[in-house]
Protein backbone atom coordinates (compact mmCIF):
# COMPACT_ATOMS: atom_id res chain seq x y z
CA UNK A 1 0.00 0.00 0.00
CA UNK A 2 1.17 3.46 -0.79
CA UNK A 3 1.71 6.04 1.89
CA UNK A 4 1.88 9.78 1.40
CA UNK A 5 4.08 9.65 -1.66
CA UNK A 6 3.76 6.29 -3.57
CA UNK A 7 0.84 6.37 -6.02
CA UNK A 8 -0.02 9.87 -4.94
CA UNK A 9 3.17 11.11 -6.52
CA UNK A 10 3.92 14.73 -5.97
CA UNK A 11 0.96 16.52 -4.33
CA UNK A 12 1.78 19.68 -6.15
CA UNK A 13 1.35 17.86 -9.45
CA UNK A 14 -2.17 16.88 -8.38
CA UNK A 15 -3.13 20.37 -7.25
CA UNK A 16 -5.59 22.02 -9.64
CA UNK A 17 -6.26 25.54 -8.49
CA UNK A 18 -7.59 25.09 -4.97
CA UNK A 19 -8.58 21.44 -5.51
CA UNK A 20 -6.40 18.51 -4.55
CA UNK A 21 -7.58 15.09 -5.72
CA UNK A 22 -6.06 12.13 -3.84
CA UNK A 23 -8.91 9.71 -4.53
CA UNK A 24 -8.21 6.17 -5.75
CA UNK A 25 -4.61 6.39 -4.52
CA UNK A 26 -4.79 3.33 -2.27
CA UNK A 27 -3.84 5.49 0.73
CA UNK A 28 -3.79 3.91 4.18
CA UNK A 29 -2.53 7.08 5.87
CA UNK A 30 -3.15 10.75 5.20
CA UNK A 31 0.01 12.75 4.30
CA UNK A 32 -0.82 15.52 6.75
CA UNK A 33 2.60 17.18 6.65
CA UNK A 34 2.52 17.52 2.86
CA UNK A 35 -1.08 18.76 2.94
CA UNK A 36 -0.21 21.37 5.56
CA UNK A 37 2.39 22.71 3.13
CA UNK A 38 -0.41 23.40 0.60
CA UNK A 39 -2.74 25.89 2.32
CA UNK A 40 -4.22 26.79 -1.10
CA UNK A 41 -5.75 23.32 -1.35
CA UNK A 42 -9.08 24.17 0.35
CA UNK A 43 -10.85 21.33 -1.47
CA UNK A 44 -9.50 17.86 -0.66
CA UNK A 45 -10.73 14.58 -2.13
CA UNK A 46 -9.61 11.45 -0.22
CA UNK A 47 -12.41 9.19 -1.38
CA UNK A 48 -12.00 5.55 -2.43
CA UNK A 49 -8.89 4.79 -0.32
CA UNK A 50 -8.11 2.44 2.56
CA UNK A 51 -8.23 4.92 5.41
CA UNK A 52 -9.19 3.34 8.73
CA UNK A 53 -8.59 6.43 10.86
CA UNK A 54 -7.39 9.99 10.63
CA UNK A 55 -4.33 11.15 12.61
CA UNK A 56 -4.94 13.72 15.34
CA UNK A 57 -2.84 16.32 13.51
CA UNK A 58 -5.26 16.08 10.56
CA UNK A 59 -7.39 18.61 12.48
CA UNK A 60 -4.62 21.17 11.99
CA UNK A 61 -5.68 21.49 8.31
CA UNK A 62 -8.00 24.32 9.23
CA UNK A 63 -7.86 25.79 5.71
CA UNK A 64 -10.09 23.00 4.35
CA UNK A 65 -13.49 24.11 3.09
CA UNK A 66 -14.62 20.94 1.27
CA UNK A 67 -13.61 17.41 2.31
CA UNK A 68 -14.54 14.12 0.67
CA UNK A 69 -13.80 11.01 2.77
CA UNK A 70 -16.42 8.77 1.18
CA UNK A 71 -15.85 5.07 0.50
CA UNK A 72 -13.11 4.46 3.05
CA UNK A 73 -13.09 2.30 6.17
CA UNK A 74 -13.16 5.04 8.81
CA UNK A 75 -14.42 3.79 12.16
CA UNK A 76 -14.20 7.11 13.97
CA UNK A 77 -13.17 10.72 13.53
CA UNK A 78 -10.57 12.51 15.70
CA UNK A 79 -11.95 13.90 18.96
CA UNK A 80 -10.97 17.45 18.00
CA UNK A 81 -12.47 17.20 14.49
CA UNK A 82 -14.39 20.37 15.33
CA UNK A 83 -11.20 22.41 14.87
CA UNK A 84 -11.90 22.37 11.10
CA UNK A 85 -14.10 25.43 11.62
CA UNK A 86 -13.93 26.53 7.96
CA UNK A 87 -15.36 23.26 6.69
CA UNK A 88 -18.60 23.75 4.68
CA UNK A 89 -18.95 20.49 2.76
CA UNK A 90 -18.28 17.03 4.27
CA UNK A 91 -18.87 13.71 2.55
CA UNK A 92 -18.64 10.62 4.79
CA UNK A 93 -20.62 8.24 2.59
CA UNK A 94 -20.01 4.51 2.93
CA UNK A 95 -17.66 4.26 5.97
CA UNK A 96 -17.90 2.41 9.28
CA UNK A 97 -18.85 5.31 11.53
CA UNK A 98 -21.17 4.69 14.48
CA UNK A 99 -20.97 8.05 16.25
CA UNK A 100 -19.49 11.49 15.74
CA UNK A 101 -17.18 13.32 18.15
CA UNK A 102 -18.86 15.94 20.33
CA UNK A 103 -16.58 18.60 18.88
CA UNK A 104 -18.51 18.11 15.60
CA UNK A 105 -20.91 20.72 17.01
CA UNK A 106 -18.19 23.37 16.52
CA UNK A 107 -18.38 23.09 12.70
CA UNK A 108 -20.52 26.21 12.60
CA UNK A 109 -19.92 26.79 8.86
CA UNK A 110 -20.96 23.28 7.78
CA UNK A 111 -23.70 23.50 5.10
CA UNK A 112 -23.62 20.05 3.47
CA UNK A 113 -23.30 16.58 5.03
CA UNK A 114 -23.68 13.01 3.78
CA UNK A 115 -23.67 10.15 6.34
CA UNK A 116 -25.41 7.47 4.26
CA UNK A 117 -24.26 3.85 4.33
CA UNK A 118 -22.68 4.03 7.82
CA UNK A 119 -23.69 1.81 10.79
CA UNK A 120 -24.80 4.90 12.68
CA UNK A 121 -26.32 4.93 16.11
CA UNK A 122 -30.10 4.75 15.59
CA UNK A 123 -30.71 8.17 17.10
CA UNK A 124 -27.99 9.79 14.98
CA UNK A 125 -29.21 7.98 11.87
CA UNK A 126 -32.72 9.26 12.44
CA UNK A 127 -31.46 12.82 12.94
CA UNK A 128 -29.28 12.73 9.81
CA UNK A 129 -31.95 11.26 7.52
CA UNK A 130 -31.29 10.68 3.83
CA UNK A 131 -28.97 12.62 1.57
CA UNK A 132 -30.40 11.86 -1.87
CA UNK A 133 -30.27 15.41 -3.17
CA UNK A 134 -28.77 18.79 -2.39
CA UNK A 135 -31.67 19.85 -0.17
CA UNK A 136 -31.60 16.71 1.99
CA UNK A 137 -27.85 16.93 2.43
CA UNK A 138 -28.12 20.55 3.56
CA UNK A 139 -30.92 19.62 5.97
CA UNK A 140 -28.81 16.76 7.29
CA UNK A 141 -25.98 19.19 8.06
CA UNK A 142 -28.32 21.51 9.99
CA UNK A 143 -30.02 18.71 11.95
CA UNK A 144 -26.81 16.91 12.82
CA UNK A 145 -25.17 20.12 14.01
CA UNK A 146 -28.18 20.90 16.20
CA UNK A 147 -28.15 17.35 17.56
CA UNK A 148 -24.44 17.47 18.32
CA UNK A 149 -24.86 20.86 20.00
CA UNK A 150 -27.51 19.34 22.25
CA UNK A 151 -25.18 16.46 23.08
CA UNK A 152 -22.33 18.89 23.68
CA UNK A 153 -24.56 20.98 25.93
CA UNK A 154 -25.65 17.91 27.84
CA UNK A 155 -22.07 16.76 28.20
CA UNK A 156 -21.03 20.24 29.29
CA UNK A 157 -23.81 20.24 31.85
CA UNK A 158 -22.85 16.78 32.99
CA UNK A 159 -19.24 17.89 33.15
CA UNK A 160 -20.30 20.93 35.15
CA UNK A 161 -22.37 18.75 37.46
CA UNK A 162 -19.43 16.43 37.97
CA UNK A 163 -17.14 19.38 38.51
CA UNK A 164 -19.62 20.90 40.94
CA UNK A 165 -20.00 17.56 42.69
CA UNK A 166 -16.21 17.23 42.89
CA UNK A 167 -15.98 20.76 44.28
CA UNK A 168 -18.70 20.06 46.81
CA UNK A 169 -17.00 16.80 47.70
CA UNK A 170 -13.71 18.62 48.04
CA UNK A 171 -15.39 21.26 50.23
CA UNK A 172 -16.96 18.48 52.26
CA UNK A 173 -13.59 16.77 52.65
CA UNK A 174 -12.00 20.07 53.62
CA UNK A 175 -14.83 20.74 56.10
CA UNK A 176 -14.42 17.25 57.53
CA UNK A 177 -10.68 17.76 57.70
CA UNK A 178 -11.17 21.09 59.49
CA UNK A 179 -13.68 19.45 61.82
CA UNK A 180 -11.23 16.64 62.56
CA UNK A 181 -8.44 19.12 63.16
CA UNK A 182 -10.70 21.20 65.41
CA UNK A 183 -11.74 18.05 67.26
CA UNK A 184 -8.12 17.01 67.65
CA UNK A 185 -7.22 20.49 68.90
CA UNK A 186 -10.13 20.38 71.34
CA UNK A 187 -9.10 16.91 72.47
CA UNK A 188 -5.50 18.02 72.98
CA UNK A 189 -6.73 21.08 74.85
CA UNK A 190 -9.00 18.94 77.04
CA UNK A 191 -6.22 16.43 77.70
CA UNK A 192 -3.90 19.28 78.60
CA UNK A 193 -6.50 20.74 80.97
CA UNK A 194 -7.11 17.31 82.52
CA UNK A 195 -3.38 16.78 82.96
CA UNK A 196 -3.07 20.19 84.58
CA UNK A 197 -6.02 19.44 86.88
CA UNK A 198 -4.51 16.06 87.80
CA UNK A 199 -1.19 17.65 88.63
CA UNK A 200 -2.95 20.34 90.67
CA UNK A 201 -4.87 17.69 92.65
CA UNK A 202 -1.64 15.78 93.25
CA UNK A 203 0.01 18.99 94.44
CA UNK A 204 -2.92 19.78 96.75
CA UNK A 205 -2.94 16.20 98.06
CA UNK A 206 0.80 16.28 98.74
CA UNK A 207 0.49 19.66 100.43
CA UNK A 208 -2.45 18.48 102.55
CA UNK A 209 -0.56 15.31 103.50
CA UNK A 210 2.46 17.37 104.44
CA UNK A 211 0.35 19.71 106.58
CA UNK A 212 -1.39 16.73 108.20
CA UNK A 213 1.96 15.15 108.96
CA UNK A 214 3.21 18.40 110.48
CA UNK A 215 0.07 18.65 112.65
CA UNK A 216 0.39 15.03 113.72
CA UNK A 217 4.08 15.48 114.59
CA UNK A 218 3.30 18.65 116.54
CA UNK A 219 0.47 16.95 118.40
CA UNK A 220 2.66 13.98 119.29
CA UNK A 221 5.35 16.34 120.55
CA UNK A 222 2.84 18.19 122.74
CA UNK A 223 1.41 14.92 124.07
CA UNK A 224 4.92 13.65 124.82
CA UNK A 225 5.79 16.77 126.83
CA UNK A 226 2.45 17.07 128.65
CA UNK A 227 2.59 13.87 130.80
CA UNK A 228 6.11 14.70 131.94
CA UNK A 229 5.02 18.11 133.09
CA UNK A 230 1.74 16.91 134.66
CA UNK A 231 3.37 14.03 136.59
CA UNK A 232 5.41 16.44 138.66
CA UNK A 233 3.57 18.34 141.45
CA UNK A 234 3.43 22.04 141.03
CA UNK A 235 6.43 23.65 142.59
CA UNK A 236 6.82 27.20 143.70
CA UNK A 237 9.09 29.38 141.76
CA UNK A 238 12.67 28.42 142.09
CA UNK A 239 13.75 31.81 143.42
CA UNK A 240 11.11 31.79 146.21
CA UNK A 241 12.06 28.22 147.26
CA UNK A 242 15.73 29.13 147.43
CA UNK A 243 14.98 32.27 149.53
CA UNK A 244 12.89 30.32 152.08
CA UNK A 245 15.52 27.69 152.45
CA UNK A 246 18.21 30.30 152.98
CA UNK A 247 16.17 32.04 155.75
CA UNK A 248 15.53 28.71 157.46
CA UNK A 249 19.17 27.89 157.40
CA UNK A 250 20.04 31.30 158.92
CA UNK A 251 17.48 30.83 161.69
CA UNK A 252 18.75 27.34 162.49
CA UNK A 253 22.29 28.63 162.53
CA UNK A 254 21.32 31.47 164.91
CA UNK A 255 19.44 29.06 167.18
CA UNK A 256 22.41 26.69 167.17
CA UNK A 257 24.74 29.55 168.11
CA UNK A 258 22.45 30.60 170.96
CA UNK A 259 22.25 27.04 172.30
CA UNK A 260 26.01 26.64 172.03
CA UNK A 261 26.59 29.95 173.81
CA UNK A 262 24.05 29.03 176.49
CA UNK A 263 25.67 25.63 177.02
CA UNK A 264 29.13 27.17 177.29
CA UNK A 265 27.94 29.76 179.75
CA UNK A 266 26.11 27.19 181.89
CA UNK A 267 28.46 24.29 181.89
CA UNK A 268 31.95 25.72 181.60
CA UNK A 269 34.13 27.90 183.79
CA UNK A 270 33.24 30.84 181.54
CA UNK A 271 29.92 31.25 183.35
CA UNK A 272 31.49 33.89 185.61
CA UNK A 273 32.56 35.96 182.65
CA UNK A 274 30.62 39.21 182.02
CA UNK A 275 29.27 37.97 178.71
CA UNK A 276 28.11 34.68 180.14
CA UNK A 277 26.61 36.44 183.20
CA UNK A 278 24.53 38.55 180.78
CA UNK A 279 23.56 35.46 178.78
CA UNK A 280 22.59 33.51 181.88
CA UNK A 281 20.57 36.45 183.21
CA UNK A 282 18.78 36.76 179.84
CA UNK A 283 18.12 33.03 179.84
CA UNK A 284 16.66 33.09 183.36
CA UNK A 285 14.46 36.05 182.46
CA UNK A 286 13.17 34.24 179.39
CA UNK A 287 12.48 31.08 181.38
CA UNK A 288 10.63 33.05 184.09
CA UNK A 289 8.58 34.82 181.42
CA UNK A 290 7.69 31.52 179.81
CA UNK A 291 6.67 30.06 183.20
CA UNK A 292 4.57 33.11 183.99
CA UNK A 293 2.97 32.76 180.58
CA UNK A 294 2.16 29.11 181.24
CA UNK A 295 0.74 29.96 184.72
CA UNK A 296 -1.43 32.62 183.14
CA UNK A 297 -2.69 30.14 180.50
CA UNK A 298 -3.54 27.61 183.26
CA UNK A 299 -5.41 30.21 185.26
CA UNK A 300 -7.35 31.34 182.23
CA UNK A 301 -8.12 27.75 181.36
CA UNK A 302 -9.46 27.07 184.89
CA UNK A 303 -11.60 30.18 184.77
CA UNK A 304 -13.00 29.25 181.45
CA UNK A 305 -13.91 25.78 182.75
CA UNK A 306 -15.71 27.29 185.77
Amino acid sequence: MARGGGKAGSLKDKLDGNELDLSLCDLSEVPVRELAALPKATILDLSCNNLISLPSDFCSLMHLVKLDLSKNRLQQLPLDFGRLVNLQHLDLLNNRLVTLPVSFAQLKNLKWLDLKDNPLDPVLAKVAGDCLDEKQCKQAAVRVLQHMKVIQSEQDQERQRKLQAEREMEKKREAEQRAREAQEREMRKREKAEEKERRRREYDAQRAAKQEMEKKTKKETVQTRKPASSSRPPQPPRHKHSWSRSVLRVLLLVLLCILCTLAVCKLTELQHQPLCISVNTLYEDVVAAVQNHKSLQNLLHQNSQQ
